[in-house]
């Protein structure tokens, strides 16, 4: 499968409007799956970490943290912000999958720094209802990183709070540089 780069462009590169990107996909997952053989493995995370990042397509996880099959949990929303379903799924993380570690890691160039909490309205004026969650926009990655930290060490529903590091990955240099927690 080709990455988003090596996509077609010009009447080619319309795939998502026509749905066939899900077709796609699925034949990919067909080849996968021809040669695919179970590893065998547990779900539980081999290095016992749990890692919450931003959706955005332009971070390889795995890649960017020298990570393979297996070796974690990762949680993924948009702009990597620690929410009441990020605490649950680090919560069953931990509990009950045996991870002991977080890093949290947001980017350089968030499309949360663009947006505001405006844009719930704009939705509730748009479709007649207003969005229960909240956007979690920000303008400060650094103290995104650090209220995120917060959120987690001082949930009563985390067994391990000792080991939570956060990041900002560089979309352009592909690094990772630690917010200070302070």
């Amino acid at each position: 499968m080709t990455t988003s780069s090596a996509a077609p462009t010009g009447s080619e590169g319309a795939i998502a409007n026509d749905g066939k990107v899900t077709d796609r996909l699925v034949a990919a997952n067909e080849r996968y799956a021809s040669a695919f053989t179970d590893p065998g493995m547990d779900a539980r995370p081999v290095l016992q970490v749990a890692v919450v990042a931003c959706m955005d397509a332009r971070l390889d996880l795995h890649a960017a943290l020298g990570l393979a099959l297996g070796d974690c949990h990762t949680i993924r929303n948009a702009g990597g912000v620690v929410t009441d379903d990020v605490i649950r799924s680090l919560t069953i993380s931990q509990r009950k999958l045996g991870t002991r570690s977080i890093v949290l890691i947001h980017h350089t160039g968030c499309g949360l720094e663009s947006l505001t909490e405006d844009f719930r309205n704009e939705l509730e004026m748009e479709v007649g209802q207003r969005p229960a969650w909240a956007v979690e926009s920000f303008h400060d990655v650094d103290q995104d990183v650090r209220q995120s930290m917060q959120r987690v060490r001082t949930s009563p529903f985390l067994l391990h709070t000792d080991d939570v590091r956060g990041f900002v990955f560089d979309v352009r240099t592909g690094l990772l540089r630690e917010v200070d927690p302070a």
